[in-house]
């Protein structure tokens, strides 16, 4: 039995090492990622060689390319190692109390204030749940959930697949977000908008909505405005805190900073600004969504 086991793992070796040098084509990168020696590397693709009795490298002095037995061979023996993988961390979940998988999707624009509010109490009142988070851009949320690779989405985009659910969990108001000042509430002068707009660069498109419109709204009021976009919320707050500019950003994503007196909401009289919405995306309603679903519906995150 022993000898068994001793055969199974060194051949698992053998895999990972081929998979590596398969990308590479270098066994001094392939030791250096693996941090083993090069000849080791080239003992471990030896002994796969003979193992099934086919050249998987061709060897031109320095160089290697992989042999048309390797290239086919490269696909499964990556699908036996992602397997092992799995197994091995689905007995570490069982081990942990784990005995069930839910996944969520959520964008990075929510993922910071929506998540911390309802996965506290969520996980315990489901102990034995193992909750894997996957942050993705709202535009990929609508696909990960109708192709079932998630169990539930939450994104800044309602859907556009009749095969989905899509669920508005709440609605909340766009503010104009500028760097703190030196003054107080009650002292400093008021701040003028078109001051900002021309004093500032414009933060856009953290949000995957609205950004359009606003933009071609301002340039009627301000032709000038100076723009630069920026992926992600959490980078705009960032820059803006650092002085580098302003934004207009959904009350939820900022309200921690403006408690802290971290940024500045400005009072926008320009025009109307649009409000956001934010959607739960789920293919099927089952215990676990319904109860979900009815933990965010109860918090307000503005």
């Amino acid at each position: 039995m022993y000898l068994i086991k001793r055969r199974i793992y060194i051949e698992l070796q053998w895999l990972k090492t081929f998979s590596v040098a398969a990308k590479t084509l270098n066994f001094r990168k392939t030791s250096e990622q693996l941090l083993m020696s090069q000849p080791s590397v080239t003992v471990h693709i030896k002994l796969l060689e003979e193992f099934l009795g086919i050249p998987l490298f061709d060897r031109n002095k320095n160089r290697v390319t992989l042999t048309d037995a390797g290239k086919l061979f490269i696909e499964k023996a990556d699908n036996l190692l992602v397997q092992f993988e799995e197994s091995v961390q689905s007995i570490q979940s069982y081990k942990q109390g784990f005995r069930r998988n839910w996944t969520i999707a959520i964008s990075p624009l929510l993922a910071e204030t929506i998540l911390p509010y309802i996965l506290r109490t969520f996980m315990r009142q489901h102990p034995d749940l193992e909750i894997t988070i996957r942050v993705e851009e709202s535009n990929i949320i609508e696909t990960l959930v109708n192709s079932g690779v998630v169990h539930l989405g939450i994104s800044a985009v309602d859907a556009h697949s009749k095969n989905l659910q899509s669920i508005p969990i709440f609605e909340e108001p766009l503010l104009f977000i500028v760097p703190v000042d030196s003054y107080d509430d009650e002292t400093g002068p008021p701040i003028d908008i078109m001051d900002c707009l021309a004093t500032y660069t414009l933060f856009t498109h953290h949000h995957p909505v609205f950004w359009d419109d606003v933009l071609a709204l301002l340039r009627k009021h301000f032709p000038g405005i100076r723009t630069m976009k920026v992926s992600q919320a959490h980078i705009t707050k960032r820059f803006i805190q650092d002085g580098l500019g302003i934004s207009f950003l959904p009350h939820s994503i900022v309200r921690r900073e403006l408690l802290e007196g971290r940024l500045m909401n400005v009072p926008f009289d320009l025009f109307e600004l649009p409000k956001v919405t934010t959607y739960v995306l789920v293919k099927k309603q089952g215990d676990l969504e319904k109860e979900f679903i009815h933990l965010l519906s109860s918090h307000y995150f503005g």
